[in-house]
């Protein structure tokens, strides 16, 4: 994880529990996208996010712990490599013990909302994403930053 990821607190309704008294698998799923659509709406403002969306190509996750419905989960996340096409999100989700309950990997692609096609990722995006630096004073914990 790097210096800096952004935190986001996630919920366990009733319904999210399976029929071995645990957090469903897909629930994390859900959370992995819950994570990095929060995160995107801190680094991008409304006039971004109306010109560009993000659809999902892979998702990769690695269950460590089952979360149990007393647990209060959250999310790390943050932006790993991206190129013109593509963007690497991580996202670990882990009890409020901080115990490690899931790692995620996820390969995001930019689309035009309208075409629904595909698009190269601008490089005020890029910039946009860039892996955060500890010594970047815009991010802090008021926006969710730790």
């Amino acid at each position: 994880m790097p210096a800096q990821s952004f935190r986001c607190d996630l919920h366990i309704g009733k319904e999210d529990i399976d029929t071995l008294g645990h957090v469903n698998n897909v629930v994390y799923l859900r959370w992995v996208q819950e994570a990095a659509q929060a995160h995107w709406n801190t680094l991008a403002g409304p006039a971004i996010r109306s010109q560009y969306l993000w659809i999902v190509l892979r998702h990769e996750i690695d269950y460590r712990s089952a979360a149990q419905q007393t647990d209060k989960p959250f999310a790390l996340t943050w932006v790993g490599e991206t190129d013109a096409l593509r963007s690497i999100r991580h996202v670990e989700i882990r009890a409020a013990s901080g115990l490690l309950l899931a790692e995620a990997r996820t390969t995001w692609c930019l689309i035009d909302p309208i075409s629904q096609k595909p698009r190269r990722i601008p490089a005020e995006i890029r910039k946009t994403l860039q892996p955060m630096s500890t010594n970047d004073p815009t991010r802090d914990n008021a926006q969710g930053y730790i």
